[in-house]
């Protein structure tokens, strides 16, 4: 199996993301190739099994550079796909010390659901999504991140 890894990585937090990732896709015998998207034509993306896409959020959306590379990705429909981004953790309320709930918290974060609008609208297949948190605007990612990254690559379909 092979997987396309197309980030977006700002500060470092998505390619230390994407780097764990492909580490731990390769104990599974996975070739997992990482790239940038600012090094990669999205009209021209090489052949894969499955597509994983990664950005980090700003203001709750993914940042502008990913949003034109996701409108401009050239796969054909049925192409499977994945979304592992990095968020801001949530902070409790300054006022009442109240964490948001889950609720709360998907009305202001829309990363993922923006970029699946964008590549479902294409015909393309999500396989699997998820976050790793940001405690800070510039990191460090929150201290379970290798373990978070590990439970998503289990609900990778490795095809032998």
């Amino acid at each position: 199996m092979k997987i396309e890894y197309l980030h977006a990585s700002k500060y470092g937090n998505g390619a230390r993301v994407a780097e764990e990732f492909g580490e731990q896709m390769a104990t599974k015998g996975v070739t997992v190739d990482i790239h940038h998207i600012r090094d990669v034509s999205p009209s021209r993306l090489p052949s894969a099994d499955l597509y994983l896409f990664s950005s980090p959020g700003r203001m709750g959306r993914p940042i502008g550079s990913m949003r034109r590379f996701l409108k401009k990705v050239g796969l054909p429909s049925g192409t499977r796909y994945a979304i592992l981004t990095t968020e801001a953790a949530p902070r409790p309320d300054k006022k009442t010390g109240r964490m948001p709930t889950e609720e709360e918290i998907a009305r202001w974060q829309h990363v993922r659901p923006i970029m699946n609008e964008i590549l479902q609208g294409k015909g393309l297949v999500e396989v699997t999504e998820d976050k790793i948190l940001v405690t800070g605007v510039k990191g460090p990612l929150q201290e379970d991140w290798q373990q978070k990254v590990g439970a998503f690559t289990e609900r990778i379909p490795v095809e032998s």
